[in-house]
């Protein structure tokens, strides 16, 4: 399945896209689409369903994160070698990960804040999972069964805040709309391997970034295993994990994003997103 949340911000609505590309509305199976409605029950009731017995959604609705009533939102960083080389950081040896509010959480293609004061605002392409089950303490082997499915992320991250201003990343990552989200999750069922999937950014139509889960330097698997041997994650939480190279922090000279300019992320099986800068 693909499950989406669609409709204006703050009033969204639980819905899925069919085979065909139909949105199609949930609101009489789910009340939305939080952990709970992506435990491993909730989603069997939900693939029952016959989405051709779904209300068709006319229009183009706004599409809304695809989780809501998180818990945390967790971030792997440096996680892709060449993205590590480009920012002078050393191959970690283990995963890096860092909180981002819950606050930064956004539509995947709503517009992104450029905070004020920012002087280096970036971009990062990378893939999410949405936990389904509590995991504290699970097993490489075990992790992925307790993922409920996956979409796309915008790390989008303030390199002045996170690098030049002291204290840890978390400050230079959790601006309101620094997450933009989906715009659906594609339950595991729909992807047939997490680490075979194509990514790409574009920066006003200009390719920026181009990679594949398959250079990650740990894997889905050992990011969730790891993250769960320091805190538990629960239903609905995010983690998202890490970036192919290309940001503009690592571009000789540095590049960054200006109001007005446009970015464009896509990720085989996950969708595309699309999103403005815009001035806090």
């Amino acid at each position: 399945m693909k499950l989406v949340r669609y409709g204006a911000k703050g009033a969204e609505k639980p819905g899925l896209i069919d085979k065909s590309g139909q949105l199609r509305d949930l609101s009489a199976h789910v009340k939305d689409l939080d952990g709970a409605a992506y435990s491993p029950e909730s989603l069997k009731k939900l693939a029952a369903i016959d989405p051709a017995s779904l209300p068709a959604v006319s229009g183009n609705p706004r599409f809304g994160a695809p989780v809501t009533g998180i818990s945390k939102f967790v971030a792997i960083g440096l996680n892709y070698s060449d993205h590590a080389k480009e920012t002078n950081n050393p191959i970690p040896s283990e995963p890096i990960f860092f909180i981002k509010a819950n606050t930064a959480l956004s539509g995947p293609n709503d517009p992104v804040e450029k905070p004020r004061g920012s002087t280096k605002l970036d971009w990062e392409v990378e893939i999410a999972a949405i936990i389904g089950t509590r995991a504290k303490y699970v097993s490489e082997a075990d992790a992925l069964n307790h993922i409920a499915g996956y979409c796309i992320c915008n790390d989008v991250s303030e390199r002045n805040f996170q690098i030049e201003r002291l204290g840890q990343w978390t400050k230079g990552k959790s601006h309101d709309t620094f997450g933009p989200l989906g715009p659906w999750v594609a339950t595991k069922d729909e992807i047939a391997d997490v680490q075979k999937l194509s990514m790409s950014l574009d920066v006003n139509g200009q390719r920026r970034q181009t990679g594949n889960t398959s250079t990650m330097i740990f894997s889905m698997a050992k990011c969730i295993s790891y993250v769960s041997q320091f805190l538990t994650l629960l239903p609905g939480d995010i983690v998202t994990t890490g970036t192919p190279p290309g940001v503009g922090s690592g571009m000789k000279p540095p590049q960054f994003l200006n109001v007005g300019d446009v970015v464009t992320l896509r990720i085989e099986g996950l969708g595309e997103q699309r999103q403005e800068i815009v001035a806090a």
